[in-house]
C-alpha cells in the first residue's frame, strides 16, 4: 500500500522539511549598496581585481564572488584590459 505520493514505509507521512536556503552574498562592485551607472570597473583597482580571480589566475565565477551578471560582465572587461596592460598575469605563477 502506497500513500503520499508514492513514498512508502517509515518516512511515508513526513513531509519533505529541508529548505535551504542561501544568503545572498554582497555585490562587491556595488557601492554602499547601490549600484554604480553606468557600470564600469576600473582596470587599474587591483586589489578589487585580485580578490575576483583564483589562484589559478581565472576569473571567478559569479556563484563564488556573489557579483550580478552585469557587474561580471564589467569585472570580466576590467580583468582582460588590466591582463592587456600587463598589471595581472594571464596565468598564476
Amino acid at each position: 500500500m502506497q500513500s503520499d505520493a508514492g513514498r512508502s514505509g517509515r518516512f511515508a507521512n513526513k513531509k519533505r522539511s529541508k529548505i535551504t536556503s542561501r544568503v545572498k552574498k554582497k555585490d562587491p562592485i556595488f557601492v554602499d549598496g547601490v549600484r554604480p551607472r553606468p557600470m564600469y570597473v576600473d582596470y587599474k583597482d587591483l586589489e578589487l581585481l585580485t580578490k575576483l580571480i583564483s589562484r589559478q589566475g581565472k576569473l571567478m565565477g559569479r556563484r563564488k564572488s556573489g557579483c550580478t551578471a552585469a557587474s561580471q560582465h564589467a569585472v570580466a572587461k576590467a580583468v582582460k584590459r588590466a591582463r592587456f596592460m600587463a598589471l595581472l598575469p594571464y596565468v598564476a605563477d
